[in-house]
């Protein structure tokens, strides 16, 4: 092993490793020194790693060294090469897919990439995976970045500028000039260098062939490194590393576990192919899904070991409660005892004090009445001064106003004033009046002077200032009476008023005012005086009382504290024999508690003990429980039932079971007792998950699983359960919904789940980190796009696809644990069985599902009362003795249990009665669900065939209602069987093809006479698979080598013991019987006649395989019943009633039928059309899906209908519109409908139409109707009794249009018969009939003779001549006319057909009876042909039908691969046998030096071997180059490789086919024919003499030899070239009988007649005979004569074709002799063939 690092990192020398031990070393440390810095990587560097890591790096390390590393997904390529990477010291750069990210964003990232590499020059890894190829384009710009290092257009000018300048120093430093193209060279070189592409790409599918075929750059300019499975010695070292760090688990047995581990993982990749084989459905397993199973297989160890302890402990716990709940028992009775003579000692001591408490009370009670007595008194008198003291207030109140005034009037004085006042010499009167006045107001005592003039005034004013304080200071309380007396008559004085006086003087007015209002004053005040002596000595009595009471309260407070104390004492004393009583109850409760405790939990006791027990046992088999477990979840999710059980049972219990050491296991576990019980199981069957074994596996594999589920439910069972179960709380999505992407975001933080519906094959890679779980930053975020979103650990992703059988890459199968939620056959009938008996006895189902909850319910409540109980035990602290409520709610919860118990087992009672009530209706129930599976199967048969359980369950419904009732149950049960079959053939068939309709009808029939153990499986075997025994040579002249070949098979089954002695032995009788035109009617001979229907149907396989079609039909007739049979197709308008908003019609277009008319018809009834506005007729095709969208919404909303043509020329859109129908199907206007047609894909592989659309609609097939019967019918369908009646000439009219009826029925049908109907298939249709009808009308309307001759041309040449692109089927077409519009058919003597003669004058109804009673049953001779003519398409038809109904049969091929070679041996013996076996080429220059004269038919022999040589050098040349590559040294193109598969699959390849002639054989048969023409060639240029007969096949191109005869004897005789004509002459010799060749003409042999044969007696055309489809026609004498010569009498002009295909491959024109009408051979399709 080389490598840089061989002497450790940091030193690059390039040598060997000295030992593994120190690279492991190295490698590791390199590993350690990674982790520090980058993203951490857990890795296991086993010898495969580590080869890989040292191959990477030495890439890296190289000169340009690119890498491209192949391998599935999850093997380590991105890991290994960022080791590889930082042990080179080199950044990895990946890109960041986000939403919307093109090709230019890419571009973005490989420019800035570029710069870093070239211009800063720093090693850079550009990683890049298949996830990341968001757009095939990339590889575009990746492939020329390999290739060259340059990118066109990467970057700008100015950028270019940039970079060329950047470049100039370093460019001169290297010597060179810094031209730009030099700067420009050494940038590119630098990239190239610098920059390393390391792809990752997987090999599954043909992505990466197509890949490198497209983009050479990929393969041819990098190092591919195979990252092969990884070999169970690295899966064992890997799991082994991981497990050495689980401490719980024996080191001896971690050996073991890590080889169960690899084994598991290998037998599931084993599993998976035949899985692919059998179910066609791929499971991939990679080792990061390896990785995973490991880290699961840890998480759940740990999780359920401390699951486990904890629930030991809480058992454990309960059990030492319990213990010592007894121990305790003995010494609470010895605490009751003295505690109950603590309590009397206590009741004495109370007694006592309740005396001493009495006396005191008394004491208080006495002082206080006294108290209050006095108390109310004083009240009383408080009373009484308060309102005393309000009157004097108030009255004083009112005396204050005088006063303030008189104030105010001496304010006004002053001493200036007054002094002017004094100097009055003789004042006027008011003047002398005030001061008189003030004069007796002021005489002192009451002595008032008699002198009061103006004189005695001035005096007593002398002073000024003492006479001012004199009036300030008077007394104006006491004012003497007299002076009061006096002073009135001046107070009386009008004039006496302030204002008056004021105008005599203001010291005047001043002391007018003073007077008044001092008069005033003394009058209130004289008022209130005798008030206030009364208010002083109330006050005085209140006073003394108050104390006297105070005296009192003080006595009372004294007595109270007294009291108080002593009641203190009373109360605890009665609080002490109070609790003393409590204790001893208490005590005595605890007693009969732990008594109670103890005696209750007894039956617990045992039961936890062994519970414990058992828990002890299963952690000693927990390390091998939890294996199995985990690869239960790990791997199992996306199997079916069956692979389930045999991987588990049969595969892994065994390796198991012989490890050594061994692994300790519970035998015979059931991992779904791991991961849940009954509670659990039964609150999810509560939210609707089926209840079925395997819905309840998913639903356990879902909820635990680490990897994010991945629903695969095409029957949306699981989703269901999903919403009920999140409920509101989860977030519903679909990839490319609006903002789907916020919704991941916003859920990612919440911790929320969230669940992405109807996902693709493909998802979109901006979630792969997400799938992923890649958590940054120490599990803090993960990466959307570009964006860093929080995650939060509580995170859920749950995704879900509708599709049936999608294939997820194995990267995605990595990231996700796929869960098959496909609902099984026993899962869906128990569905049923509830619908239908809900339906027949509501009483029972209803009883039945609330029985279901109830128990559910039951389970739910015992396990949460178990587990309340425990936890109480278990938490209860110390003394628990004392909880009360603990053993109270254990009492209940055993209460509890008890009645559970018992009502369980009423239940039990109950339901066995219910369920033996339902199980009558089983098998309803099972036939449905038979028939729901078969429905679903058909999708292999045609991808168009898409049916939806939802659609399925409403026809079910329906079917069930319709059933006729019946006398008994047993009856009823017939009549519903009946029904629901009926039903569902009718809602299937309806969407079938009509040539599918039989392999459904066969299917059904085969599988309900299965499921009723009516037919052996050994002979439906037989039936289907027909194996013939090989090397067998009939004995017989009626049955052909590989007819007997079959009855040898069928003899040696015990049941046909003898048959094949029988047949030769009564020859004669089963000649006839096998000979017969209908064996299927007739019976068989001996006693072969008393088989089963089904055994003579397999002796009919045998023997005439081409009625097998006829015979089945039969079959099914008589096990189903006539109406399965008929085939009138379903009212369009019966069909229209099913559909609704939410079910649209889906018309699955044919050729020549138009369904839209019955819409158009159908809404006109209604009220729909185009001029009402509420009919929306959109055609698709380019542009026009904006239309048809917003036709939608103005229809979803607004109730209009709307049709949508031709849906499949939008490939594209057909998303959009399946999730525009799904939007709209909820909550739009109840009369919204929507009708879709599209043509069906020409193969499966180009099928486009989503299934979400095709199995909600109801679909329908109008194709044109197949056999006679249905088809005339259907003509005639197109006229009513009016048009019958329109035309005046009432019986020609009738006649020539019921001809023409039968005409376009025989015209239509004849397509059946292939090219012996018609050379080319043509699309006759109803309007070319209907326009027919009106030109004959028009016509009988203006003739008065029937113009028979016009009518034929108008038919014949233009109305459906005018499709008609053959001259020969032009013929046919004529032919047809003039046998069926002829005057003979009004005298009633024309038939249309042996035993159908024209009708005469009937009405409408009256025609149809007759073609129901007078047509003959179906054969060729309806249309003129021969019965041989449809053997060969009877024949096929059989074979395709058993084909594919073998195909709808369950596989279980195990070991069908592995006994044969390899394609690539099978492909590459069969090449060296052709090269070996094909001859040199014709050497043309010698040939052509050997003759003298060119004659015509050398230079025909010139030719054919100039073809001959143009068509075996392509053989050599390619078959050289396909040996070339599959040895390896070529690389293989797509022609190499369609070569090797046309060689496996036995067809010539196209670029032989195109240089060879045309044939129809597989190439075996080919080839031989080829080697078979160059020998007769070789003959032929030997001497090139004539050959006696010539074989008319050998050539290339018979009409140059034709052509050739005649241009010799033209040259011959001097004729005209363009006047001769060939003739014809049938000898009646074989080849061997002619030794030379003619004068003149030519010997022809190897021509066959079809259709006829020729009658070497006669010399004429005759009828063929039965099963000899294609007779050799003797020698033929061809010889050229003027044309004019030719005999033209009873002569027919036959046709010559190279091959059975017609058409194409005409060569002549032969014309021979016949007795009958030449026409009868036109119609019988005659015609010669040159090969078969």
């Amino acid at each position: 092993m080389y490598c840089h690092f061989a002497n450790g990192i940091g030193e690059p020398k390039y040598m060997p490793v000295p030992s593994w031990e120190l690279l492991t070393q190295t490698l590791v440390e390199a590993l350690e020194n990674h982790n520090e810095v980058n993203t951490v990587m857990d890795l296991v560097l086993f010898e495969d790693a580590m080869c890989h890591v040292c191959r990477i790096n030495r890439i890296l390390e190289s000169p340009r060294g690119n890498a491209l590393l192949v391998g599935v997904g999850g093997s380590g390529k991105q890991s290994l090469t960022r080791l590889a990477a930082s042990i080179s010291s080199m950044d990895v750069f990946q890109i960041t897919l986000r939403k919307g990210y093109q090709t230019p964003d890419f571009k973005v990232d490989l420019a800035s990439l570029c710069l870093q590499a070239g211009v800063k020059n720093l090693s850079t890894v550009f990683l890049m995976t298949d996830a990341q190829v968001a757009d095939e384009r990339f590889l575009v710009l990746v492939n020329d970045l390999l290739a060259s290092g340059e990118i066109p257009d990467l970057y700008s000018d100015d950028e270019v500028e940039n970079i060329i300048n950047n470049m100039r120093n370093e460019v001169k430093s290297q010597g060179l000039v810094d031209t730009r193209e030099n700067c420009w060279k050494f940038f590119i070189d630098r990239v190239r260098r610098q920059l390393k592409v390391t792809l990752c790409f997987s090999p599954v599918g043909n992505k990466l062939r197509v890949r490198s075929r497209k983009f050479p750059a990929i393969v041819n300019c990098t190092a591919i490194d195979w990252f092969h499975e990884w070999p169970r010695q690295a899966l064992e070292s890997v799991s082994l590393r991981f497990l050495q760090g689980t401490e719980s688990i024996e080191p001896t047995v971690k050996q073991s576990i890590s080889k169960f581990m690899a084994f598991v993982h290998t037998s599931v990749n084993q599993i998976s192919q035949s899985y692919l084989s059998n179910e066609q459905r791929h499971n991939y397993t990679t080792p990061k899904s390896f990785l995973e199973f490991i880290r699961l297989y840890q998480t759940l160890l740990h999780r359920n070991r401390k699951e486990l302890k904890s629930k030991t402990e809480r058992l454990e716990n309960g059990l030492l409660k319990l213990h010592s709940t007894s121990a305790q028992v003995d010494a609470l009775k010895a605490k009751l005892a003295a505690q109950e003579v603590e309590l009397k000692q206590k009741n004495e001591d109370a007694d006592k004090l309740i005396q001493v408490v009495g006396v005191e009370t008394d004491k208080v009670s006495r002082e206080k009445a006294l108290a209050d007595e006095e108390e109310q008194r004083v009240a009383l008198m408080m009373l009484e001064v308060e309102q005393k003291q309000k009157d004097c207030e108030e009255d004083l109140a009112k005396a204050e106003p005088a006063l303030t005034a008189a104030q105010a009037a001496l304010n006004t004085l002053n001493k200036t004033n007054l002094t002017e006042l004094k100097s009055f010499g003789s004042p006027p009167l008011a003047v002398s009046n005030v001061s008189a006045a003030v004069m007796v107001l002021t005489a002192p005592r009451g002595k008032v002077p008699k002198d009061r003039s103006w004189k005695a005034a001035k005096v007593t004013m002398a002073k000024v200032d003492g006479f001012l304080d004199s009036l300030i200071n008077f007394d104006k309380e006491n004012i003497h009476e007299n002076c009061l007396k006096a002073i009135r008559p001046y107070l009386q004085d009008p004039e006496f008023n302030p204002e008056f006086v004021a105008t005599k003087s203001y010291a005047a007015a001043g002391l007018c005012s003073w007077v008044i209002n001092i008069v005033r004053f003394y009058e209130v005040f004289c008022d209130v005086e005798p008030k206030r002596q009364a208010l002083s000595k109330a006050t005085l009595d209140l006073t003394a009382a108050q104390e006297k009471l105070a005296a009192i309260k003080a006595k009372i407070t004294h007595l109270n504290e007294n009291l108080t104390k002593l009641t203190a004492k009373f109360e605890k004393a009665t609080a002490d024999k109070l609790k003393c009583q409590q204790e001893a109850e208490v005590t005595a409760g605890t007693i009969s508690l732990a008594n109670r405790l103890v005696g209750g939990l007894a039956s617990e006791n045992v039961r936890w003990a062994e519970a414990v027990q058992n828990f002890q046992q299963q952690e000693r088999t927990l390390c091998g429980d939890i294996l199995l477990t985990t690869a239960f979840i790990s791997y199992l999710g996306f199997f079916t039932k069956k692979y389930r059980q045999s991987l588990m049972d049969d595969t892994w219990r065994p390796y198991l079971s012989q490890l050594k050491p061994p692994i300790p296991v519970t035998p015979a576990l059931d991992p779904l007792r791991m991961l849940t019980d009954d509670a659990d199981v039964a609150a999810w069957q509560n939210q609707g998950l089926p209840a079925d074994r395997m819905s309840v596996e998913n639903a356990a594999i879902l909820v635990h699983c680490e990897r994010w589920p991945l629903m695969v439910d095409p029957q949306l069972q699981g989703i269901k359960w999903i919403k009920n179960r999140y409920g509101e709380d989860l977030r519903v999505t679909q990839v490319g919904q609006k903002g789907y992407l916020q919704t991941i975001e916003r859920a990612l933080q919440a911790g929320a789940a969230v669940l992405i519906e109807n996902l693709e094959e493909s998802i979109d890679p901006v979630l792969g980190p997400l799938l992923g779980r890649e958590v940054i930053k120490k599990g803090r975020f993960i990466k959307i796009g570009d964006k860093e979103c929080d995650y939060n650990p509580k995170f859920r992703l749950i995704l879900h696809t509708k599709l049936a059988n999608p294939h997820y890459q194995p990267e995605l199968q990595a990231q996700a644990t796929l869960i098959n939620f496909t609902v099984t056959r026993d899962g869906l009938e128990d569905q049923l069985l509830a619908a239908v008996v809900s339906m027949e006895r509501p009483d029972l189902e209803q009883l039945k599902s609330d029985l279901t909850k109830q128990q559910n319910g039951f389970k739910i409540t015992l396990k949460t009362l178990e587990d309340n109980l425990l936890s109480r035990l278990s938490s209860a602290s110390g003394n628990f003795l004392g909880d009360t409520a603990l053993v109270g709610s254990l009492e209940v919860t055993k209460q509890t249990a008890a009645e559970i118990e018992k009502k369980v087992q009423e239940a039990k009672v109950t339901e066995a009665k219910i369920n033996e009530a339902r199980e009558h209706y089983r098998p309803a129930a099972a036939r449905a669900s038979l028939l729901y599976f078969i429905m679903n199967d058909l999708s292999k048969i045609h991808p168009m065939y898409q049916f939806s359980l939802k659609a399925f369950n409403i026809v079910f419904q329906k079917a069930v209602e319709r059933a006729a009732p019946g006398e008994s149950l047993r009856e009823r049960l017939t009549n519903l069987i009946d029904s629901v079959t009926f039903s569902v053939y009718q809602y299937t068939a309806r969407g079938l093809f009509e040539c599918d309709k039989l392999t459904y009808l066969a299917q059904l029939t085969f599988q309900i006479l299965l499921m009723n153990q009516e037919v052996h499986a050994a002979e439906l075997d037989f039936l289907l698979r027909f194996p013939v025994q090989t090397g067998t040579t009939s004995p017989v002249d009626f049955l052909s080598h590989q007819a007997w070949g079959g009855i040898k098979a069928l003899s040696s089954m015990e049941e046909f013991c003898n048959l094949d002695r029988d047949i030769e032995g009564s020859a004669k009788s089963w000649k006839k019987f096998v000979e017969s035109e209908c064996p299927e009617k007739e019976k068989f001979p001996q006693e072969w006649k008393n088989k089963t229907a089904l055994q003579r149907l397999c002796m009919m396989r045998a023997m005439r395989p081409d009625r097998m079609t006829y015979a089945m039909r039969d079959f099914v007739e008589e096990k189903l019943g006539s109406k399965y049979v008929v085939g009138r197709a379903l009212d369009f308008a019966a069909s229209f009633e099913e559909s609704g908003p939410a079910t649209p019609m889906f018309f699955i277009l044919s050729p020549g039928v138009d369904p839209l008319k019955d819409v158009e018809s159908q809404g006109k009834k209604l009220g729909y059309t185009f001029n009402n506005r509420n009919f929306h007729n959109v055609s698709l095709g380019q542009g026009q899906e904006v239309v048809a969208e917003a036709a939608l919404d103005l229809a979803a909303k607004k109730g209009h209908w709307v049709i949508l043509q031709n849906i499949h020329l939008v490939a594209k859109w057909l998303s959009t519109l399946e999730k525009k129908l799904e939007e709209h199907s909820e909550n739009s206007h109840p009369e919204f409908r929507v009708f879709i047609s599209a043509e069906p894909a020409p193969s499966p592989e180009g099928h486009i139409i989503p299934q979400g659309i095709l199995e909600n609609s109801i679909k329908i097939t109008n194709e044109p109707p197949t056999g006679m019967h249905a088809n005339l019918h259907k003509a005639l369908d197109n006229f009513t009794q009016d048009t019958l009646e329109m035309c005046s000439r009432e019986t020609e009219f009738k006649s020539i249009l019921f001809a023409l009826c039968y005409f376009h029925a025989v015209v239509a049908e004849r397509r059946k018969f292939g090219p012996q109907g018609w050379n080319r298939s043509y699309p006759f249709n109803t309007g070319d009939l209907t326009i027919s009808v009106n030109v004959l009308y028009n016509f009988l309307e203006a003739n008065a003779k029937v113009p028979y001759d016009d009518l034929r041309y108008l038919f014949g040449e233009i109305m459906y001549g005018g499709h008609i692109t053959d001259d020969w089927d032009r013929r046919l077409c004529r032919t047809y006319l003039e046998e069926f519009i002829k005057p003979e058919m009004l005298e009633g003597e024309l038939s249309l057909a042996p035993g159908f003669p024209l009708p005469g004058n009937l009405d409408y109804p009256g025609y149809h009876q007759y073609i129901d009673a007078q047509l003959p049953p179906e054969s060729p001779y309806l249309y003129g042909l021969h019965p041989n003519a449809e053997i060969g398409f009877l024949t096929q038809t059989s074979d395709k039908l058993f084909r594919t109904v073998l195909e709808l049969q369950p596989q279980d091929s195990q070991a069908g691969d592995a006994a044969g070679a390899t394609r690539e041996e099978k492909v590459k013996a069969l090449l060296e046998e052709i090269l070996e076996r094909v001859t040199d080429e014709f050497n043309m220059p010698e040939l052509m030096a050997r003759v003298e004269e060119r004659t015509p038919y050398v230079v025909v022999a010139f030719q054919e071997c100039e073809r001959m040589n143009v068509l075996t050098r392509e053989i050599r040349r390619s078959l050289r180059q396909l040996d070339l590559g599959l040895k390896g040294e070529l690389t293989m193109t797509s022609d190499m490789e369609n070569l090797q598969n046309a060689l496996y699959l036995d067809t010539v390849p196209e670029p032989w086919a195109r240089r060879a002639y045309p044939s129809t054989a597989g190439l075996a048969a080919w080839f031989l024919d080829l080697l078979n023409r160059i020998k007769e060639l070789e003959a032929w240029t030997g001497d090139f003499a004539m050959p006696s007969t010539v074989w008319l096949t050998g050539f290339f191109n018979p009409q140059s030899f034709l052509t050739a005869i005649m241009q010799s004897t033209a040259r011959k005789n001097e004729w005209p070239l363009d006047q001769m004509a060939l003739q014809c002459d049938v000898t009646k010799k074989n080849r061997e009988e002619f030794r030379s060749p003619p004068r003149e003409g030519a010997y022809v042999h190897g021509l066959f007649m079809e259709g006829a044969r020729w009658d070497t007696q006669a010399g004429t055309i005759t009828e063929a005979k039965l099963k000899d489809l294609t007779p050799p026609m003797p020698v033929m004498f061809i010889r050229a004569i003027p044309a004019d010569k030719q005999d033209r009498h009873r002569v027919y002009s036959c046709p010559v074709y190279k091959t059975s295909q017609r058409g194409p491959t005409y060569v002549w024109t032969f014309n021979l002799k016949t007795k009958e009408n030449p026409s009868k051979w036109v119609l019988a399709g005659v015609a010669l063939l040159l090969q078969i």
